[in-house]
């Protein structure tokens, strides 16, 4: 793993692959010049694609594995945020691989990746580049889908806080918010573990204490760097213990709106969080002491301040906060409710158990 900025360029000297697939979207060509002219000099050659959509689905997959199965791709590189980074870790997995997209999704289903996988993320926010999660879109169904597997994790991570400098400040607060989103429901899990535990409280505390000041000016080295490492121990989270109703309750707003995940998150996370506070109010008042809170004498009022300083911050960081602000019809939350109570595999991880009507009064609670 390369941490820290400006650990980009010297990347290329460590990579092996002598035919390289990059991954990346459009405002990132030119400032990976120099590192695409550095693996030419290594005299590697290298294929390079631009990516644009923010929900990746299986028909892009297929388009690109259609694309470059005939190149002899040896090494994938994905460079960006966590779309980019899903679509290079299943390429890495599909490409001359007997197995086909359909037959991997779900847990474990994966047999082996014959590529090697590098990931650079240049947002603070999914985790993906640490993770063994890819979510696409089904376009038979128009839900988001999991695939789980150690082969999606990748061999090398460059984390390098420097390319997130000219990430705009939406996307930076969205994406900051799902890096704590991760964190958050890491920790208030039923199946919490406890080294996990310590990756999440920090990452709290480092992205509470710093998404700010990096929305606000993206130019600060030390909040960027701050959000980006707590980004990382979100994404380390992801596969021992996962997410939970949050982001379960915030795919149908993805898939069926196209509202970025991030944003999706931020929208509904107070909100799952005064639901669940019954269930859990020790955890979610170590949550509210890592954002920064004063610890009361009851759990239950120091959960509460937790949940109004992430009000707060969604507040300070200009973000929408009601789904009616985003134009979703009243009369589409019930449909919403049912999509949601099929993401079984996050749903039963939350700490109190949502049914149908407790979906739909969280989403009311959210309008």
């Amino acid at each position: 793993m390369f941490v820290g900025n400006g650990t980009l360029e010297p990347l290329a000297n460590e990579i092996e692959g002598s035919r390289i697939l990059i991954i990346t979207i459009p405002p990132l060509v030119s400032g990976i010049k120099e590192f695409i002219d550095n693996l030419k000099r290594l005299k590697r050659t290298v294929f390079l694609d631009i990516y644009i959509n923010d929900e990746p689905s299986f028909i892009d997959i297929e388009g690109l594995l259609e694309k470059f199965k005939d190149h002899d791709i040896d090494t994938v590189i994905g460079i960006g945020g966590g779309s980019v980074l899903d679509v290079a870790k299943l390429l890495s997995v599909l490409l001359d691989h007997h197995q086909v997209l359909k037959d991997t999704v779900g847990n474990g289903l994966i047999s082996s990746r014959a590529k090697r996988l590098i990931c650079v993320p240049t947002t603070a926010g999914t985790g993906s580049e640490v993770s063994p999660n890819v979510i696409l879109i089904d376009p038979s169904d128009d839900q988001k889908k999991g695939i789980i597997s150690p082969f999606l994790v990748p061999d090398i991570v460059c984390i390098d806080p420097s390319l997130t400098h000219t990430v705009p400040q939406e996307v930076t607060a969205a994406t900051g918010l799902d890096a704590l989103t991760h964190c958050l429901e890491a920790y208030v899990n039923k199946h919490a573990h406890p080294m996990m535990d310590l990756y999440a409280l920090e990452g709290i505390k480092l992205i509470g204490a710093n998404i700010l000041r990096a929305v606000r000016n993206g130019e600060d080295e030390h909040a960027r760097y701050q959000v980006a490492i707590g980004s990382l121990y979100g994404g380390l989270c992801l596969g021992p213990v996962n997410t939970a109703g949050v982001h379960a309750l915030a795919y149908p707003l993805g898939s069926g709106y196209h509202v970025p995940h991030g944003l999706s998150n931020a929208l509904l996370l107070p909100h799952v969080m005064r639901y669940n506070i019954p269930s859990a109010p020790e955890r979610y008042a170590q949550v509210a002491i890592a954002l920064g809170c004063e610890r009361d004498v009851s759990h239950n009022n120091t959960a509460k301040a937790g949940v109004e300083k992430i009000e707060k911050i969604i507040k300070d960081c200009k973000m929408p906060a009601r789904l009616r602000d985003l134009k979703i019809p009243r009369n589409a939350l019930p449909q919403m409710a049912e999509d949601a109570m099929k993401i079984t595999r996050l749903l039963v991880n939350n700490p109190r158990d949502i049914q149908l009507k407790d979906a739909l009064d969280i989403y009311n609670s959210a309008y």
